[in-house]
Protein backbone atom coordinates (compact mmCIF):
# COMPACT_ATOMS: atom_id res chain seq x y z
CA UNK A 1 0.00 0.00 0.00
CA UNK A 2 1.36 3.41 -0.96
CA UNK A 3 2.00 6.07 1.68
CA UNK A 4 -0.82 8.27 0.37
CA UNK A 5 -3.27 5.36 0.52
CA UNK A 6 -2.26 4.75 4.15
CA UNK A 7 -2.88 8.43 4.92
CA UNK A 8 -6.27 8.32 3.17
CA UNK A 9 -7.25 5.17 5.04
CA UNK A 10 -6.19 6.82 8.30
CA UNK A 11 -8.33 9.86 7.46
CA UNK A 12 -11.29 7.61 6.69
CA UNK A 13 -10.78 6.04 10.12
CA UNK A 14 -10.91 9.52 11.68
CA UNK A 15 -7.28 9.73 12.78
CA UNK A 16 -6.33 13.37 13.39
CA UNK A 17 -2.63 12.68 12.79
CA UNK A 18 -3.43 11.41 9.29
CA UNK A 19 -5.59 14.47 8.56
CA UNK A 20 -2.62 16.64 9.52
CA UNK A 21 -0.33 14.63 7.22
CA UNK A 22 -2.79 14.97 4.35
CA UNK A 23 -3.10 18.70 4.89
CA UNK A 24 0.68 19.17 5.09
CA UNK A 25 1.16 17.13 1.93
CA UNK A 26 -1.38 18.98 -0.23
CA UNK A 27 -1.86 22.43 1.31
CA UNK A 28 0.78 24.19 -0.77
CA UNK A 29 -0.23 22.92 -4.22
CA UNK A 30 -3.93 23.39 -3.43
CA UNK A 31 -3.27 26.93 -2.19
CA UNK A 32 -1.92 27.68 -5.66
CA UNK A 33 -5.16 26.38 -7.17
CA UNK A 34 -7.25 28.46 -4.76
CA UNK A 35 -5.18 31.57 -5.42
CA UNK A 36 -5.84 31.34 -9.16
CA UNK A 37 -9.54 31.72 -8.41
CA UNK A 38 -9.33 34.40 -5.74
CA UNK A 39 -8.66 38.11 -5.61
CA UNK A 40 -5.92 37.91 -2.98
CA UNK A 41 -3.98 35.52 -0.76
CA UNK A 42 -6.29 36.00 2.23
CA UNK A 43 -9.27 34.84 0.16
CA UNK A 44 -7.21 31.94 -1.22
CA UNK A 45 -6.35 30.84 2.32
CA UNK A 46 -10.02 31.00 3.32
CA UNK A 47 -10.97 28.91 0.29
CA UNK A 48 -8.22 26.41 1.11
CA UNK A 49 -9.45 26.00 4.69
CA UNK A 50 -13.07 25.64 3.58
CA UNK A 51 -11.99 23.16 0.91
CA UNK A 52 -10.07 20.99 3.36
CA UNK A 53 -13.04 20.96 5.72
CA UNK A 54 -15.09 19.57 2.82
CA UNK A 55 -12.34 17.04 2.03
CA UNK A 56 -12.26 15.82 5.61
CA UNK A 57 -16.05 15.51 5.68
CA UNK A 58 -16.22 13.73 2.32
CA UNK A 59 -13.07 11.62 2.37
CA UNK A 60 -15.07 8.44 2.96
CA UNK A 61 -16.68 9.08 -0.45
CA UNK A 62 -13.31 8.79 -2.19
CA UNK A 63 -13.31 5.28 -3.63
CA UNK A 64 -9.79 5.31 -5.06
CA UNK A 65 -10.93 4.72 -8.64
CA UNK A 66 -9.20 7.88 -9.85
CA UNK A 67 -6.44 10.18 -8.78
CA UNK A 68 -6.78 11.45 -5.23
CA UNK A 69 -5.09 14.70 -6.20
CA UNK A 70 -7.60 15.15 -9.02
CA UNK A 71 -10.47 14.54 -6.61
CA UNK A 72 -8.96 16.99 -4.13
CA UNK A 73 -8.33 19.61 -6.83
CA UNK A 74 -11.95 19.41 -8.00
CA UNK A 75 -13.18 20.02 -4.45
CA UNK A 76 -10.89 23.06 -4.19
CA UNK A 77 -12.04 24.44 -7.56
CA UNK A 78 -15.71 23.93 -6.63
CA UNK A 79 -15.11 25.59 -3.26
CA UNK A 80 -13.44 28.55 -5.00
CA UNK A 81 -16.35 28.84 -7.44
CA UNK A 82 -18.85 28.75 -4.57
CA UNK A 83 -16.83 31.40 -2.74
CA UNK A 84 -16.82 33.54 -5.87
CA UNK A 85 -20.57 33.17 -6.31
CA UNK A 86 -21.22 34.01 -2.67
CA UNK A 87 -19.17 37.18 -3.01
CA UNK A 88 -20.27 38.15 -6.48
CA UNK A 89 -20.48 41.92 -6.63
CA UNK A 90 -21.39 42.16 -10.27
CA UNK A 91 -23.08 39.97 -12.80
CA UNK A 92 -22.07 38.89 -16.24
CA UNK A 93 -23.90 41.15 -18.70
CA UNK A 94 -21.97 40.72 -21.86
CA UNK A 95 -23.54 38.96 -24.75
CA UNK A 96 -21.66 36.79 -27.13
CA UNK A 97 -21.53 37.32 -30.85
CA UNK A 98 -20.28 35.24 -33.76
CA UNK A 99 -17.27 37.45 -34.43
CA UNK A 100 -16.03 36.93 -30.87
CA UNK A 101 -16.64 33.19 -31.12
CA UNK A 102 -14.59 32.94 -34.29
CA UNK A 103 -11.65 34.72 -32.69
CA UNK A 104 -11.94 32.90 -29.36
CA UNK A 105 -11.97 29.54 -31.12
CA UNK A 106 -8.70 30.23 -32.91
CA UNK A 107 -6.44 29.51 -29.94
CA UNK A 108 -4.38 26.41 -30.57
CA UNK A 109 -1.95 24.41 -28.46
CA UNK A 110 1.04 26.57 -29.38
CA UNK A 111 -0.80 29.60 -28.03
CA UNK A 112 -1.35 27.88 -24.69
CA UNK A 113 2.38 27.23 -24.33
CA UNK A 114 4.39 30.24 -23.25
CA UNK A 115 8.04 30.70 -24.14
CA UNK A 116 9.84 30.31 -20.81
CA UNK A 117 12.86 32.25 -22.06
CA UNK A 118 10.72 35.32 -22.73
CA UNK A 119 7.94 35.24 -20.12
CA UNK A 120 7.81 32.70 -17.31
CA UNK A 121 4.69 30.78 -16.38
CA UNK A 122 4.72 32.55 -13.01
CA UNK A 123 4.68 35.95 -14.77
CA UNK A 124 1.72 34.87 -16.91
CA UNK A 125 -0.18 33.52 -13.91
CA UNK A 126 0.47 36.79 -12.10
CA UNK A 127 -1.06 38.68 -15.03
CA UNK A 128 -4.06 36.32 -15.04
CA UNK A 129 -4.50 37.04 -11.33
CA UNK A 130 -5.00 40.73 -12.15
CA UNK A 131 -7.82 40.12 -14.62
CA UNK A 132 -11.36 41.17 -13.63
CA UNK A 133 -13.12 38.43 -11.65
CA UNK A 134 -15.34 37.09 -14.45
CA UNK A 135 -12.51 36.97 -16.96
CA UNK A 136 -10.16 35.30 -14.47
CA UNK A 137 -12.67 32.66 -13.42
CA UNK A 138 -13.58 31.61 -16.96
CA UNK A 139 -9.96 31.76 -18.17
CA UNK A 140 -8.78 29.54 -15.31
CA UNK A 141 -11.58 27.06 -15.77
CA UNK A 142 -11.24 26.83 -19.55
CA UNK A 143 -7.50 27.15 -20.16
CA UNK A 144 -5.94 25.84 -16.96
CA UNK A 145 -8.52 23.33 -15.70
CA UNK A 146 -9.75 22.12 -19.10
CA UNK A 147 -13.48 22.61 -18.57
CA UNK A 148 -15.71 23.30 -21.56
CA UNK A 149 -18.11 26.22 -21.84
CA UNK A 150 -21.12 24.11 -20.89
CA UNK A 151 -19.43 22.98 -17.66
CA UNK A 152 -18.28 26.52 -16.88
CA UNK A 153 -21.77 27.88 -17.49
CA UNK A 154 -23.27 25.30 -15.13
CA UNK A 155 -20.65 25.87 -12.42
CA UNK A 156 -20.92 29.67 -12.51
CA UNK A 157 -24.64 29.91 -13.23
CA UNK A 158 -24.14 31.82 -16.48
CA UNK A 159 -24.93 31.09 -20.12
CA UNK A 160 -22.48 29.31 -22.40
CA UNK A 161 -22.39 32.44 -24.56
CA UNK A 162 -21.38 34.54 -21.56
CA UNK A 163 -18.63 32.03 -20.78
CA UNK A 164 -17.34 32.32 -24.35
CA UNK A 165 -17.48 36.11 -24.18
CA UNK A 166 -15.61 36.21 -20.88
CA UNK A 167 -12.91 33.92 -22.31
CA UNK A 168 -12.59 36.05 -25.43
CA UNK A 169 -12.27 39.21 -23.35
CA UNK A 170 -9.79 37.59 -20.95
CA UNK A 171 -7.56 36.56 -23.85
CA UNK A 172 -7.85 39.97 -25.47
CA UNK A 173 -6.98 41.70 -22.19
CA UNK A 174 -4.05 39.38 -21.52
CA UNK A 175 -2.76 39.91 -25.04
CA UNK A 176 -2.86 43.67 -24.54
CA UNK A 177 -1.17 43.53 -21.13
CA UNK A 178 1.54 41.19 -22.39
CA UNK A 179 2.11 43.37 -25.43
CA UNK A 180 2.43 46.48 -23.26
CA UNK A 181 4.66 44.80 -20.71
CA UNK A 182 6.82 42.43 -22.75
CA UNK A 183 6.61 43.67 -26.30
CA UNK A 184 4.61 42.97 -29.39
CA UNK A 185 6.67 39.91 -30.37
CA UNK A 186 5.41 38.02 -27.29
CA UNK A 187 1.90 39.44 -27.65
CA UNK A 188 1.53 37.71 -31.02
CA UNK A 189 1.88 34.19 -29.55
CA UNK A 190 -1.29 34.58 -27.48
Amino acid sequence: MSPINRIIDGCKAGKQKEFRKLYNLYASPMLSVCYRYSRNMADAEDILQEGFIKVFRKIKEFKGSGSFEGWLRRIMVNTAINHYKANLKHSFHHEYNDEMHDKAGEMNLSEKVFIEKEVSQEQILSLVQDLPDGYRMVFNMYVLDGLNHKEIAQDLGISENTSKTQLFKARRTLKQIIGDKYGERIQNII
